[in-house]
């Protein structure tokens, strides 16, 4: 048997138990909670939360209805931002503003659960996700050419009987279901494939500099960029074993790591999404690289507890 059926033998008998076990972690959480916030919809409530924050919108140059966007991207995933900015049909610039804040604020449980389990504090880093969102908002309402147009929008959702809502919910997560299982378990087998004929070496050290720039241990950069590439729930997997095999420490590079991550991720396909809405593409990418740098580097200051591990350096 050659060295490379043998590694690809290997990787796959190591990545397929640990796919597997965080593919169906991932689905035990999505199918809950999507259900519960279907019902939240459904029933009105999301709307009426969304009612008692909305005045709050604009001092940052949005309308009112923006919180029911935030809100729904908060529970739910960037597919759903999509679908109710085209429903409600807002100016360019608001329409922008709010989905780069959305692209910071959304999936909070799924996602929390996955900074947890590579260790940060689940309520510290939807803190760290609020405000970065807030800061994003604030930020381009500055810089942005234009001013809030002063529009107030009114958020009518379709009503449908209960039955095709929940139609509509189980047609939904089960292609959602379908991509976490696959991709977790693709990217974990890579990940493998790439640990063992040393290939992630060749990732980290070129990004090196970057990684300085942005207060990031090195041993983060492999769970950056799959971060950066498919975001953090179906990256996952990698993040998790990267931090049960101890490249990733709790009190430091996971925690630093996690402060970026948890504002600026998945660079690709989410900002993408919103191409179908006429946005332009820079706007929904540097504001949360900025903010999420600035991020690492006040939680590098303010720590009160220092852990000694050497930065910068490959953990083998």
């Amino acid at each position: 048997m050659s060295r490379i059926t043998s590694g690809i033998i290997n990787s796959f008998k190591r990545s397929a138990p640990k796919g597997l076990k965080t593919a169906l972690w991932l689905i035990k959480i999505t199918i809950p909670v999507t259900f519960a916030v279907m019902l939240m919809d459904y029933s009105g409530l999301l709307a009426a939360i969304a009612g008692v924050t909305g005045p709050w919108f604009k001092y940052l140059g949005l309308p009112g209805v923006s919180a029911v966007v935030l809100i729904t991207s908060m529970f739910t995933n960037i597919y759903s931002v999509v679908a109710v900015l085209t429903l409600l049909d807002l100016p360019l610039r608001e329409g922008m503003i709010l989905a780069t804040m959305c692209l910071v604020s959304h999936g909070f449980i799924i996602e929390t659960a996955v900074m947890k389990r590579t260790g940060s504090s689940a309520i510290g880093i939807n803190l760290v996700r609020i405000a970065g969102s807030i800061a994003v908002g604030v930020i381009l309402n500055l810089v942005m050419p234009g001013s809030f147009s002063g529009i107030e929008k009114v958020y009518n959702p379709q009503q449908i009987p209960f039955i095709d809502a929940v139609y509509g919910w189980f047609s939904s997560v089960s292609v959602t279901v379908l991509k976490i299982f696959i991709l977790v378990n693709i990217l974990l087998f890579l990940q493998q494939l790439m640990e063992e004929f040393g290939w992630i070496k060749l990732v980290e050290k070129p990004l090196s500099p970057l990684m300085k720039i942005m207060g990031l241990p090195r041993s983060t950069t492999f769970s950056w960029v799959v971060a950066n590439i498919v975001g953090l729930a179906y990256g996952s997997a990698i993040m998790i074993d990267q931090r049960e095999k101890g490249r990733l420490t709790k009190d430091d590079a996971a925690d630093l790591l996690n402060h970026h991550i948890s504002i600026s991720h998945s660079q690709l396909e989410d900002p993408l999404l919103f191409l179908t809405l006429g946005y332009t593409l820079h706007w929904l990418i540097w504001p949360r690289v900025i903010v999420a740098i600035a991020a690492v580097w006040f939680r590098r200051l303010t720590k009160t507890k220092s852990v000694h591990t050497p930065e910068y350096v490959t953990v083998n």
